[in-house]
């Protein structure tokens, strides 16, 4: 079953990642409910093997000449237990396609047109107050699947939650097999609103997410 994407294309270096404002997501008043993120299917592009570049930022390959194209994504949060209270130390993953819509993984038929420029899967530790941060690129639709990026977070050596984040209103969401799965509140807590950053050198957005671990 075909699930995975990315598109949208900064001069920031390497390292600079911005840990945002906590959640728009799951704001105050619903985090007060403690209501969990929503699981979702890993689907078939979960890397084969971990790149050894497998950092935060995907916009930027070690070695590699040129950063990818797209435009660049700002994605910060937190990651909260079942009470709102924030876990430290959580191993964040996100792995998404590139501009091109494709993934970097041997079952994506079209690695031809793959850019070599973009990591493809990264991945971040959260702190003491379960902040992470990534620099990616604004996911782009893949065959048979509106915009998303796909996520994992791991602790204690668990598998805490995998689910799927989406661009919030973007046209083909209403007709993604999965997307549609989720009832409307569920749909709002893995829906991203992307807002432009100012006095960036190329296209560049921020977004904030918490994802609430389940008892």
């Amino acid at each position: 079953m075909a699930s995975d994407c990315g598109m949208m294309s900064g001069g920031l270096t390497r390292r600079a990642l911005v840990i945002s404002a906590p959640s728009l997501l799951v704001p105050t008043e619903v985090l007060a409910a403690v209501v969990p993120t929503p699981g979702a299917a890993e689907g078939p592009f979960y890397p084969v093997r971990i790149p050894s570049d497998d950092d935060a930022d995907l916009v930027s390959v070690e070695g590699a000449v040129r950063e990818a194209g797209g435009d660049i994504l700002h994605l910060a949060g937190r990651v909260l237990d079942a009470n709102a209270r924030p876990i430290a130390g959580a191993r964040i993953e996100i792995w998404q396609c590139d501009a091109n819509g494709v993934y970097m993984h041997p079952g994506d038929r079209r690695s031809d047109s793959r850019d070599s420029g973009f990591q493809g899967f990264g991945h971040a530790k959260s702190d003491t107050a379960g902040r992470f941060a990534f620099r990616t690129i604004v996911p782009v639709p893949y065959p048979g699947r509106t915009p998303h990026i796909h996520v994992k977070v791991v602790g204690g050596g668990s598998d805490l939650l995998t689910t799927q984040l989406y661009r919030l209103g973007h046209p083909q969401n209403p007709s993604d097999f999965l997307f549609r799965r989720l009832v409307p509140s569920e749909q709002r807590r893995v829906s991203m609103a992307i807002r432009p950053r100012a006095a960036s050198p190329r296209p560049t957005f921020e977004t904030d997410i918490d994802l609430v671990i389940g008892g």
